[in-house]
């Protein structure tokens, strides 16, 4: 199993933040998450709106809830609402059900973490951090 290291960590956000520049986004906000829902690493680019780091957050967060990457949560919010309060509720308000936090795993398809981005669309958002979670030599799960 590979860790999640700070180092890794940190190589996901500023490749997610340089794969944002390349595709000109609007500022970024990426956080990354253990495997255990806990913040290894979190920037905020310049101009990013507030509120970004609860976001992205939510996002993330809410892959690692249900094992699966956000935009599945997405489509669940379509087309079974009953099924996203109830898990809002346990949640205490903790997810975001849109695309943009997508699973990190390791070389044997174990979950290690997640990566949560927003500032942009929600399918630039996640397309950000695929390239992050590819640059640091992980597997990303979108869902």
């Amino acid at each position: 199993m590979t860790d999640l290291t700070l180092t890794k960590a940190l190589k996901i956000i500023t490749s997610a933040l340089a794969k944002g520049k390349e595709l000109g986004l609007k500022p970024l906000a990426v956080v990354v998450l253990d495997a255990g829902g806990h913040v290894k690493a979190f920037q905020r680019q310049d101009g990013a709106s507030m509120m970004r780091f609860e976001i992205a957050s939510g996002k993330a967060y809410g892959a690692l809830a249900v094992g699966v990457g956000s935009r599945w949560l997405n489509t669940q919010a379509e087309t079974r609402p009953h099924f996203l309060e109830g898990l809002s509720a346990v949640s205490g308000g903790k997810i975001v059900a849109v695309p943009g936090g997508v699973l990190l795993k390791d070389r044997k398809g174990a979950i290690i973490g997640a990566v949560g981005i927003t500032g942009d669309t929600s399918d630039n958002d996640e397309l950000a951090a695929i390239a992050g979670i590819e640059a640091a030599g992980f597997t990303p799960d979108a869902g």
